[in-house]
C-alpha cells in the first residue's frame, strides 16, 4: 500500500504541508496548525515572513494571562478570584478545548471549566444557572465576531453578566479570541485581553492556537505547553519516518484499504479510557468535515468512496451497547482501540479488568468462534447459528503509556496527520468546509421571516414546517 502513497506523491505533498505552501487551495491559505507547535528556533514563512515569532507571542501571552487568572493577579471587577470560566464558541472553537478540558481533568487547576455552543436558549440557561457572574470568566472565541450561535450566547451571557456587576464588569470577565477588533470594542471587551487567530490555521485544527486559551486555563499553561511538545513530537515523526513505518501513514493507508476496498463506510473509535469520552465527537467533525468531499481538486465528481463516518463510545460502555453490532451484525466496522497501560489514579484493580476488557474485546473480534467450537461447549443444536462469532474484524490497537499531556498531544496529532494523508490518497482537498455554508445562508433567511412574520418562497415542505412553528 505504500506504493500507493508514493505514487500519490505523498512525500512532495507533505513537503509543502509543513512549508506552508497554500494546500487549501479553494480559500487561497496555508495549512500551518503544526507551526502552532513549533520551537522557538524554527523558521516557517507564509508569504516570505516568518511567522513563527508571532505564533509564540501568542502562546506568551496565554501562558502569562491564564497564569494570571489561575494564581488570582488577575481578577474580577470587584477583586475577587475567579472560579470558573465559561468558553463560548462553536464546532473547533469549542469541540477542541472540551475534549482536551475533559481529556486533561486530572491535571486541572482550581478553575472550572464550562462549554456554551449551541445557540439553543436551555443550554445557555443552563450553563449560567449555578454561576455567580462576580467570579466568572467567559472566553469568548469566533475569529469574526460574528458567527451566530457565539455572538447570540455571548451577548445572553453578557446581558446576565451586567444584570448582577453593570456594564463596566465587562472589560473585566470577558476575553476574545478573534480578529475583528472593531466589534469586539463595540462588545466592551479590553483590547489587552484580545488573542489573535490567523488564516491559515482552520477551525477544527486550532486547539493549539489562541483558541486554547480554556484549556490553559483549565490545565495550566506548563501542562498546555507539554501538550503542544507531545503534538511537535508527532508532527517531527511524521515529517522524518519512512512511510513503511510512519503512524499516520499507515493508519491512513488501513483506512482506504477497509473504505474504498472493503466498502467499510464507518470507523469505530473506542477510547477505554473516561478521560477520551469526547475523543469520538472531536474527530468527528475533523475527519467528516475535512473528507467529506465529492469532488477532486480538478473539481471533478469521484467515482470512489472519501471520508468515512466516525462514531464512538468508551470501553467498557460500549461493549454494553453496540459491540453487537460490530461482533455478529452485518456490517464491517473497523475500530480503533486506545488504550493506556497505566491508571492515573492507582485503582490497579479497576485498570487490569478494564485492560482486560480491552484485549479480550480485539482478540474475540480477530479470532470469534466457529460452529465447531459452539458445539464443543454443549451448546443446544438449535442455539448453534445464534453464538457463531464470524471474526476478521479489523482492529487496530494504539496502547499508550499513561495518559498526559504530553500522550495527548501526540495523539491528536496523529489523526490530524492521518486526515491529510486521506486526503491527498483520495485527491480531495481536506481543509475547506463550503459544505456548512449552504444551510447558514438559509438559516439567516428564515430567521428574518420568523421574525418578522413574512412568509417567502420556499419548498412545500419547508413552508409547511414554517406554517406550523408561527402558528
Amino acid at each position: 500500500m505504500t506504493a500507493l502513497a508514493e505514487e500519490c506523491q505523498l512525500k512532495e505533498a507533505m513537503n509543502h504541508y509543513f512549508g506552508g505552501s497554500m494546500i487549501n487551495a479553494t480559500e487561497g491559505r496555508a495549512v500551518l496548525h503544526t507551526a502552532l507547535r513549533a520551537p522557538r528556533n524554527q523558521d516557517i514563512r507564509v508569504d516570505d515572513e516568518n511567522i513563527i515569532p508571532g505564533v509564540h507571542a501568542v502562546i506568551d501571552q496565554i501562558k502569562s494571562f491564564s497564569q494570571g487568572v489561575i494564581d488570582g493577579s488577575i481578577s474580577s471587577s470587584n477583586g475577587q478570584a475567579f472560579t470558573d470560566v465559561v468558553n463560548i464558541g462553536i464546532g473547533g472553537s469549542d469541540l477542541g478545548p472540551a475534549m482536551i478540558s475533559e481529556a486533561l481533568a486530572y491535571y486541572k487547576t482550581h478553575l472550572n471549566l464550562h462549554f456554551m455552543s449551541n445557540v439553543d436558549g436551555d443550554h445557555v440557561s443552563e450553563v449560567l444557572q449555578n454561576l455567580n457572574p462576580e467570579t466568572t470568566l467567559f472566553v469568548v472565541v469566533s475569529k469574526s465576531f460574528t458567527t451566530q450561535e457565539t455572538l447570540s450566547n455571548a451577548t445572553t451571557a453578557k446581558h446576565w453578566l451586567v444584570d448582577s456587576c453593570g456594564e463596566k464588569a465587562v472589560a473585566n470577565h470577558f476575553v476574545a479570541v478573534s480578529t475583528n477588533l472593531q466589534m469586539i470594542n463595540d462588545f466592551g471587551i479590553d483590547p489587552n485581553n484580545v488573542f489573535p487567530m490567523n488564516d491559515w490555521v482552520g477551525g477544527r485544527f486550532s486547539l493549539w492556537s489562541a483558541v486554547g486559551l480554556s484549556i490553559a486555563l483549565g490545565v495550566g499553561p506548563d501542562h498546555f505547553e507539554k501538550m503542544l511538545q507531545g503534538a511537535h513530537a508527532m508532527d517531527m515523526h511524521f515529517a522524518n519516518t519512512h512511510l513503511h513505518e510512519n503512524i499516520p501513514v499507515v493508519l491512513a493507508l488501513t483506512t482506504l484499504w477497509y473504505n474504498n476496498f472493503y466498502g467499510a463506510e464507518s470507523e469505530a473509535i473506542i477510547p477505554y479510557t473516561q478521560y477520551l469520552h469526547r475523543l469520538p465527537a472531536y474527530l468527528q467533525q475533523g475527519i467528516m468535515e475535512s473528507n467529506g468531499k465529492s469532488v477532486d481538486r480538478e473539481g471533478n465528481t469521484v467515482d470512489y468512496q472519501t471520508g468515512n463516518l466516525i462514531w464512538g463510545e468508551p470501553g467498557t460502555n460500549s461493549q454494553h451497547a453496540f459491540f453487537q453490532l460490530i461482533h455478529q451484525g452485518t456490517k464491517l466496522i473497523p475500530a480503533h482501540f486506545i488504550g493506556f497501560k497505566n491508571p492515573l489514579h492507582g485503582k490497579q484493580d479497576h485498570h487490569d479488568k478494564l485492560m482486560a476488557n480491552f484485549f479480550a474485546q480485539t482478540e474475540a473480534l480477530m479470532k470469534g468462534k466457529s460452529e465447531e467450537v459452539v458445539r464443543r461447549e454443549g451448546v443446544e443444536e438449535s442455539l448453534v447459528p445464534f453464538k457463531v462469532f464470524a471474526g476478521n474484524k479489523p482492529t487496530t490497537t494504539i496502547l499508550i503509556d499513561k495518559l498526559t499531556p504530553l500522550s495527548l498531544g501526540k495523539l491528536v496529532a496523529m489523526y490530524e496527520q492521518k486526515i491529510f494523508v486521506e486526503g491527498v490518497l483520495w485527491n480531495i482537498y481536506s481543509y475547506d468546509q463550503w459544505g456548512v455554508e449552504l444551510g447558514k445562508e438559509l438559516a439567516s433567511t428564515i430567521l428574518k421571516e420568523i421574525v418578522n412574520k413574512k412568509k417567502s418562497a420556499h419548498d412545500s415542505s419547508t413552508s409547511s414546517l414554517l406554517r406550523v412553528y408561527n402558528r
